[in-house]
């Protein structure tokens, strides 16, 4: 198997080590007290079995016991069932954005107190999730890019902008994601042609993005679902242009691939997992100084060198060089996924998705 074919999760959790332990204040030093914890699964949870707890239990005398999710929504439904039954299957949980909205909406994610998590003051303002009251539901565990890639055979410079997308010259040439879910293309269009978000709020404004989208379809030579599939044809050249990963290109290229991500000028595409606590829990003590420790500088610094994701913290906070920011990040303003609109227009998008884009 090589890099690019692997999970999306089981690139993420390759490789993860050397976690630096920084002193924690109010440490609870108790034998009893312990944590579940859900995260992704494969080898994403490996590591975190293998480097991440045990340094965390050291730290604090928190015994961790992790919980491997199932994909997609399954988890969320679960948790949803089992908080219902007053049961917690993990106290804490990684969770997509979207299934942290369809949490919130239903009160499953106990609120979190930022006094009781000093390091938050670290973070991007965009990891902290909050009810529409402004109490906290959720905090940026690992973020990740998805870029324009291409083939260095193919193309000797790269493109500077999302727009390389509708040029006529790259006919027959793009490998793009499957789902109006997963691609946030119409977030791109929306920034690339439409001066940003604001007219993805009504439902007229979708439409238009979405004619604007259409326009990419002669170019398109593969909707992917399988990474795999994509992969292969961007090595070989023949699809030698599409959407990726950030951090999985560049695994592939440092491979010796002839492939490259590049951050246009828009931004990439920034997608986060968020960790949330169940309202069942009742280690909530524990569970914030666990999200307390994960926020530290130096946990996502190690992160980002070992595993390739994204920081959630400001990157002045952090020791990472220039060259090894730029490996899994950029200073250019991202594209933020109108996750939101995801959630609340699913049916009505996916319908739209099918008949303009991808049917």
């Amino acid at each position: 198997m090589t890099i690019m074919s692997m999970n999306r999760r089981t690139v993420l959790g390759a490789g993860l080590a050397g976690v630096s332990v920084l002193a924690m204040p109010g440490i609870l030093r108790a034998q009893d007290k312990s944590l579940k914890v859900g995260v992704y699964g494969g080898y994403f949870k490996d590591s975190f079995d293998k480097n991440i707890f045990p340094e965390f239990t050291k730290a604090t005398g928190i015994a961790v016991e992790s919980i491997a999710e199932p994909t997609g929504e399954a988890w969320l439904v679960q948790l949803s069932q089992a908080a219902r039954a007053g049961q917690a299957p993990a106290d804490v949980s990684m969770m997509s954005q979207v299934a942290m909205l369809k949490g919130q909406a239903n009160e499953l994610w106990a609120p979190l107190d930022l006094d009781k998590i000093k390091n938050s003051s670290n973070l991007l303002d965009r990891f902290i999730n909050k009810y529409p009251d402004g109490r906290v539901a959720g905090i940026g565990a690992v973020s990740w890019y998805i870029t324009l890639v291409t083939n260095t055979d193919v193309y000797k410079e790269p493109p500077t902008s999302w727009a390389a997308l509708w040029d006529p010259v790259n006919k027959d040439k793009l490998g793009l994601l499957a789902l109006v879910s997963n691609s946030f293309l119409l977030d791109v269009t929306a920034k690339t042609y439409f001066d940003g978000p604001e007219i993805l709020d009504t439902e007229e404004g979708i439409l238009k993005v979405f004619d604007k989208l259409a326009e990419v379809k002669p170019n398109v030579r593969l909707w992917y679902r399988d990474e795999a599939q994509f992969e292969q044809a961007l090595k070989s050249g023949e699809i030698p242009m599409g959407q990726y990963y950030h951090d999985v290109t560049g695994l592939a290229a440092a491979d010796g691939n002839p492939v490259r991500s590049t951050f246009p000028k828009e931004g990439g595409i920034q997608d986060a997992g968020s960790w949330a606590l169940s309202s069942a829990s009742k280690k909530s003590e524990e569970a914030h100084i666990f999200i307390d420790y994960m926020c530290q500088p130096a946990i996502q610094a190690t992160l980002a060198r070992k595993v390739g994701t994204s920081p959630t913290v400001k990157r002045d906070s952090m020791d990472l060089t220039a060259e090894e920011f730029a490996a899994v990040s950029s200073d250019i303003d991202p594209v933020i996924p109108r996750f939101a609109m995801y959630q609340t227009r699913a049916d009505w998008l996916n319908q739209k998705w099918t008949e303009m884009i991808a049917g």
